[in-house]
């Protein structure tokens, strides 16, 4: 293999966060909780829903008001930012555009209300007192939503399958000293969804011929007057989705991680000649990330084919993946996500403003496992080689169209040209990064310092500062390389 050629720039320059800094000590329950009562309807295309949350101030600062994503909002016709650029229109409208959204019908618990943010993304609820640090309160809201035909996170697929992404309103992610809530319209290049570990218990009906695939544990699953009714739940989990299809096909197995660690693997699917193989890699991915960075928390993981315009999207204990994959590439998909569970479900990031921290680090995790198992085909030297190739041709391309490329890592997705440009950087340049620092550092530096971060950081929203200093605590400084490559200065 080609060495990455790397010209460091040692300067500290990230002032965003001091390197030296550390996650705060985990809490010993999420200081969110949710309960969901859902019933889909399949002749509406609707959602009916009833969410009850509860939420304790953790922040010195007093709570006067709580804000909450309104996801499915992007999804309106007269919405500003769509959920899907116009190169992905073609494979994510199967059947000509179509639309959807949500609608709060009401809010108590609180006091006024409101659907406000650039493009009705939020949910704002006033509260009847500031609630001080240690204090709670208990939001009652309902809300219908509506799915769109269309082959992406949220909406009716064309396989028939419903994909319940980013559905519900959710607690926008607090930030900062003062706990502030981190607001963000819906940017279609790469995934703009920042929120705070929560418990869940959901109870979601639906026609008893469907087959249902979600984040949690099943709990129960009864079925009366042809609707079938299953509760599940969710511990520190960031978001909660499922998978509705009446043409499942089902691959279980349970695994053992570590000595005791049960787990039970689920892949559902509508047609693939190689299910087992697919549920292997699920089974395979999930051991490897639990042996090199450290268990995986949840009892459960599903992967689930369905109609999607990209190749996969991750949930906690759940990933999508595009019924168009198959051979390697689906295997491929299937790691990459799962390695999500690390790298963003349990240790979470900004993904709107840092993406390359949670999907440069699933590419780099996917291409550390197919080296250990060879036998899937897949080369962790061609895997780098390959976003080599792809990240100098964004470069030369930007450069002969538009007099230069923007090399920074460290950027909102708001200032994503395109697509073309996000997984240039955040994946390609991302797996450069984290393959720069195993070259640096070796491998079992690298796997110590991942260890330290995932430990350090579980449940939590971790700056780059975190991830440099799980590098430190491994005995190695690597700021310098780390800043040269998000400031665009690293020549690679």
């Amino acid at each position: 293999m080609k060495k990455l050629r790397v010209i460091f720039c040692f300067l500290f320059i990230l002032v965003i966060a001091p390197w030296g800094a550390s996650c705060k000590k985990r809490e010993q329950s999420a200081a969110i909780k949710y309960d969901l009562t859902l019933e889909y309807s399949p002749e509406e295309a609707t959602l009916s829903g009833e969410e009850i949350v509860e939420f304790e101030n953790r922040n010195e600062t007093p709570l006067s008001a709580l804000k909450f994503n309104l996801w499915p909002n992007a999804y309106r016709e007269d919405a500003v930012y769509r959920p899907v650029s116009e190169s992905a229109e073609s494979a994510a409208f199967y059947a000509g555009k179509s639309y959807g959204g949500i609608t709060v019908q009401s809010v108590t618990g609180g006091g006024e209300w409101a659907v406000e943010g650039e493009d009705k993304n939020l949910l704002c609820v006033a509260l009847a007192a500031p609630i001080a640090q240690g204090e709670s309160v208990k939001i009652h809201m309902t809300f219908t939503a509506v799915l769109p035909k269309i082959n992406h996170r949220f909406g009716i697929s064309s396989e028939g399958a419903v994909n319940f992404g980013n559905f519900f309103p959710i607690v926008c992610g607090r930030s900062g000293k003062d706990g502030a809530f981190y607001e963000t319209v819906y940017y279609n290049d790469g995934d703009p969804f920042v929120s705070d570990c929560a418990d869940f218990n959901v109870s979601l009906t639906f026609p008893e011929e469907y087959t249902a695939a979600a984040s949690g544990e099943e709990i129960s699953c009864d079925s009366v007057n042809g609707k079938k009714t299953c509760r599940y739940q969710g511990k520190n989990m960031r978001d909660f989705a499922f998978v509705l299809s009446d043409k499942f096909r089902t691959e279980e197995k349970t695994i053992t991680l570590g000595e005791t660690k049960s787990v039970a693997v689920k892949y559902c699917y509508v047609a693939d000649d190689d299910a087992e193989k697919s549920l292997q890699a699920a089974c395979e991915a999930l051991t490897y990330y639990s042996n090199s960075y450290g268990e995986y928390p949840y009892s459960t993981y599903a992967v689930v084919q369905t109609g999607f315009c990209y190749g996969g999207m991750e949930y906690p204990a759940l990933c999508f993946i595009s019924r168009e994959l198959s051979g390697k590439n689906k295997n491929y998909v299937i790691a990459h996500e799962t390695a999500h569970q690390w790298w963003y479900a349990v240790v979470g990031s900004n993904q709107a403003e840092e993406a390359w921290q949670d999907e440069g680090l699933a590419e780099y995790s996917a291409a550390c496992f197919f080296d250990a198992h060879k036998d899937y085909g897949i080369e962790k030297s061609a895997l780098l080689q390959a976003a080599e190739k792809e990240y100098h041709a964004y470069y030369s391309v930007y450069t002969r169209v538009f007099g230069g490329a923007d090399t920074r890592m460290s950027r909102s997705l708001k200032e994503y040209v395109g697509d073309y440009e996000y997984r240039a950087i955040a994946y390609d340049k991302g797996l450069m990064l984290f393959s720069a620092l195993e070259n640096s550092v070796g491998k079992t530096k690298t796997q110590k310092a991942l260890k330290n971060y995932y430990s350090a950081c579980a449940y939590q929203t971790a700056a780059p500062a975190h991830l440099v200093a799980a590098f430190e605590k491994a005995g190695v400084d690597v700021s310098g390389l780390v800043s040269s490559f998000l400031e665009g200065k690293a020549i690679v």
